[in-house]
């Protein structure tokens, strides 16, 4: 920061006494610190208020103003702006940490009660990544959590309407009451029975706190050792399918209500199946992913992507398309991503396998097994 201080300086004086009449810049030089408040630290700010002191004072003794009070009044006025500007930019530090703090506090907090990644089940092997935005302080609330219960491997990807800390309030609510129900219900639909009186409680209580009430949109999947999964949709993004046959999204019959909404429903929500191949490759992502964009506005070709990866492990699946999508944004998306890639399980397959795993070659390679019969990955 020294140098460009010191050439602007420089520049500023040597132009202002090579013009003929004289621009006038040299006392605009008395605001030089205040713009360095709003940029730099503490140190900057009280450095550049210094050295323009100085430089005023070194000006006034090759070429003082008319009278001794004119000098004085210009050095005490520059003190002081120097001194305020140090004041603002102690401020503006101090502000930006416990910002930085509360957004890191609340990311650290949304990654620690979701469930690490990758896990494997007797009949799924779910990678996945999650990535907060921490803009302005907030972060949404994205979730996901797997399940592994007496009825078959649950999933549940969901995505919280709203940001901030009530939204993560909304979020744990959801994550709690999966967590239980998954083990609990036999049926898939009472699942999301307990999903949406989680919610509904949680408005309730939400209500009488001041705060508003909130909608979740959620996907809730069921995984087991037979031919078909299950699938209910509460107004979430549909899931991906990535096959060497297809890939693209399962749009399910019918889309339910988000959580919350259920009153509003024309019709209960329904499970819908459809075949899941030993081969194939599931995608479950919230609208960070889909809604992605890139400096012209256009969306990251999530399916186009996708095509490139069957056949590929999950973990680099994941990986890959979270490289992708951040290449897509330049490094900067506007909301958080959340996605999880499923496969089914081999037999006692490793979290990773072959070369890509972690380990390389000294890891067994995935056993390949060929397709269920009659599989093509379509909804019915």
């Amino acid at each position: 920061m020294a140098s460009w201080l010191v050439v602007l300086t420089v520049l500023v004086v040597v132009s202002d006494y090579l013009s003929e009449r004289g621009l006038g810049l040299t006392p605009l030089l008395v605001f030089l610190p205040a713009f360095v408040a709003g940029r730099g630290t503490v140190r900057q700010t009280a450095l550049a208020a210094a050295w323009i002191v100085l430089v005023l004072v070194g000006l006034m003794a090759y070429d003082p103003f008319q009278t001794v009070s004119a000098n004085l009044a210009t050095v005490a006025f520059t003190l002081a702006l120097g001194g305020l500007s140090v004041a603002g930019a102690w401020q503006r530090v101090r502000r930006d940490e416990e910002i930085h703090r509360l957004r890191s506090a609340a990311a650290a907090l949304q990654r620690q009660i979701l469930s690490p990644l990758p896990r494997l089940t007797d009949h799924l092997l779910v990678d996945g990544v999650y990535e907060p935005v921490e803009e302005d302080s907030r972060v949404g609330g994205d979730i996901y959590e797997v399940v592994a219960s007496p009825y078959g491997t649950r999933v549940c990807i969901a995505d919280v309407q709203g940001k901030g800390l009530p939204a993560i309030g909304t979020a744990f609510a959801v994550l709690g009451a999966f967590r239980e129900a998954a083990n609990r219900e036999p049926d898939l639909i009472a699942v999301v029975d307990a999903l949406e009186n989680a919610v509904v409680r949680h408005n309730a209580f939400a209500t009488r706190t001041g705060e508003p009430e909130r909608f979740v949109t959620a996907l809730v999947l069921d995984v087991d050792a037979g031919r078909w999964a299950r699938v209910v949709d509460c107004g979430h993004i549909p899931p991906y399918v990535v096959h060497r046959e297809r890939t693209g999204p399962l749009s399910p019959r019918e889309v339910g209500v988000p959580l919350g909404l259920g009153p509003l429903a024309p019709e209960p929500r329904a499970v819908e199946r459809f075949d899941l191949p030993d081969d194939a490759v599931l995608l479950l992502c919230t609208d960070g992913v889909t809604e992605a964009r890139d400096s012209s506005g256009a969306f990251f070709p999530l399916e186009e992507r996708l095509s490139r990866w069957a056949g590929a492990p999950p973990h680099r699946i994941a990986t890959g398309l979270l490289d992708q999508l951040l290449d897509h944004t330049g490094g900067t998306p506007s909301d958080d991503i959340a996605l999880l890639v499923l496969r089914r399980a081999g037999p006692a397959e490793p979290v990773g396998w072959g070369e890509d795993a972690p380990g390389g070659a000294d890891l067994p390679q995935r056993p390949e097994r060929g397709p269920a019969p009659g599989s093509g990955a379509t909804a019915v």
